[in-house]
């Protein structure tokens, strides 16, 4: 198993609620407001709402320093291969600075983990995280992405980085791209079989039999289900 599927395997972490840093974060960088939307309710938007997503839109987060390490962590977490792009390349690193912005809450514990990546790194190698090489990133790396196995004193960097992790997923499997990784069919209508066989054996489950003569049958997937005046079916 490589290592993209053993961080995906990852997913399940909780995100952490904070790091012991105390640093003052610098102030955030402004871009110019978002246009205002053109005339109509786009997706059944409030007046309100549509101010609350200008004013969100007009702010930015990350220093682009910070974006330039968080780049290298995405990455990490969902790398470009034969199959798809890399978190970063679908646009990652804006989604994660607008959830800093719609979840202020979460800004001090993200800006604190960035700054423990330059803690780290000169900790072991002496030298600031962007000046280190893949193999060196990686020694950091695997001593937070493992909960089950990571040493007591790196808590905080496990929490942090299952904060990245899961934003970062979240912010793949939200696109196009990612939908096409996971094969993701959509709704199908009168497409439904039910959990396929193979995967039923897999999990050591099966249907009761009792219902199996009641239940939908792939040939009769097109019919009209019709039911008796006590609500039973009929056929």
């Amino acid at each position: 198993m490589n290592r993209r599927e053993n961080l995906k395997l990852l997913f399940t972490g909780s995100i952490g609620t904070g790091l012991l840093l105390t640093n003052c974060a610098p102030d955030a960088q402004k871009i110019p407001p978002a246009p205002v939307a053109r005339s109509g309710t786009i997706g059944g938007r409030t007046e309100e709402e549509k101010l609350r997503d200008q004013k969100l839109m007009a702010e930015t987060f990350f220093t682009e320093e910070e974006k330039k390490k968080l780049k290298i962590m995405v990455d990490i977490v969902m790398p470009a291969d034969e199959e798809s792009p890399s978190a970063s390349e679908v646009g990652a690193i804006d989604f994660i600075d607008f959830m800093m912005i719609d979840q202020p809450y979460n800004q001090t514990p993200m800006r604190g983990g960035l700054m423990w990546l330059d803690y780290e790194a000169d900790e072991k190698f002496g030298k600031a995280f962007l000046d280190l090489s893949q193999d060196e990133i990686m020694q950091i790396v695997d001593e937070v992405a493992w909960p089950d196995t990571a040493k007591p004193e790196y808590e905080g960097g496990v929490k942090w980085f299952n904060m990245v992790r899961n934003f970062a997923a979240t912010a793949f499997f939200s696109t196009e791209a990612g939908w096409k990784y996971m094969d993701y069919q959509g709704n199908k209508p009168n497409a439904w079989d039910g959990v396929p066989e193979e995967v039923m054996r897999k999990h050591g489950v099966s249907l009761p039999e009792k219902y199996l003569s009641v239940y939908l049958k792939p040939e009769d997937r097109g019919k009209v289900a019709e039911w008796d005046d006590d609500g039973n079916l009929i056929a």
